[in-house]
């Protein structure tokens, strides 16, 4: 059996040094997460949001909802959910999703920015987020035509609308790019990208993956001791392919690689990064 099509981009020193200039752009899948956090990060430091104030008379705050640990249920744990997409039912309506999970973290977080920015979404991420860091083309798909055009297709006619919190769509250099510019803080002022990285330790090492002292910033994942050294970024999968970008501060030049395959392997991705 052929092995998978995996898709790189690296950038070394601040500077995109190796991707394949015919790549199309691909699902992002929980990396969006990291832009969400970026977007809601812009908002605080603009004075427009609190990170540590509580949400609407809610009992968690801005912090806690990015960093997991608010306490409040995720849609992505309900067996009916999962049923539902096998099944490629259309998405349930927002109403009916917090009725079956009571709320969800990053859909809330998600609220919060749109009406805030008073945009869509979609809007709402480019201009707090992806202008500022250079890659505008970055996408929000939003029905299943959106990803025809992505590097594997979409021939299981997968909803996107199932992802409530959004579904980026970029090219694994600009995948690339968005973390390590993010990073090397082009985007939040120094308080806030080290709130980003803050590290809430999640357990030990992963069965599968590579990590071996996993933690959880705000919206980002995070190795302080991976096999090259600290490592902050985002894996996720979804029906069909895997996506990882991360950045290694450690490396000189540092050095931040993104992967992506049309795998249900989240190592796959993430070992792919830690080789380049």
């Amino acid at each position: 059996m052929d092995a998978p099509l995996v898709l790189t981009a690296t950038v070394e020193g601040g500077r995109l040094t190796d991707f394949d200039r015919r790549s199309l752009p691909v699902p992002w899948w929980s990396l969006t997460k990291t832009a969400i956090a970026a977007a809601a990060l812009a908002l605080v430091g603009d004075g427009r949001l609190a990170l540590d104030e509580p949400l609407d008379a809610r009992p968690y705050t801005l912090r806690q909802l990015l960093q997991h640990t608010a306490g409040v249920p995720e849609y992505g744990a309900l067996a009916a959910y999962h049923e539902a997409v096998s099944r490629r039912d259309a998405p349930w309506s927002v109403e009916e999703l917090l009725r079956r999970v009571v709320a969800d973290r990053l859909l809330y977080v998600r609220r919060l920015i749109e009406n805030e920015m008073g945009k869509r979404f979609d809007t709402a991420l480019r201009r707090l987020v992806f202008e500022p860091l250079g890659v505008p083309e970055v996408t929000l798909a939003r029905e299943p035509a959106d990803l025809d055009g992505t590097a594997w297709g979409n021939q299981s006619r997968y909803h996107p609308g199932w992802v409530y919190h959004g579904l980026a769509v970029g090219t694994p250099a600009e995948a690339a790019l968005f973390v390590d510019r993010l990073i090397a803080g082009q985007l939040l002022p120094a308080e806030l990208l080290r709130a980003m990285l803050e590290v809430h330790p999640v357990g030990g090492p992963i069965v599968g993956r590579p990590w071996q002292s996993p933690g959880y910033g705000l919206g980002i994942m995070v190795d302080a001791a991976s096999p090259r050294g600290r490592c902050m970024g985002h894996t996720g999968g979804g029906p069909g392919s895997v996506a990882a970008s991360f950045h290694f501060a450690d490396l000189r030049p540092t050095r931040t690689v993104a992967a992506f395959a049309p795998v249900e392997d989240l190592g796959m991705v993430e070992r792919a990064v830690l080789k380049r």
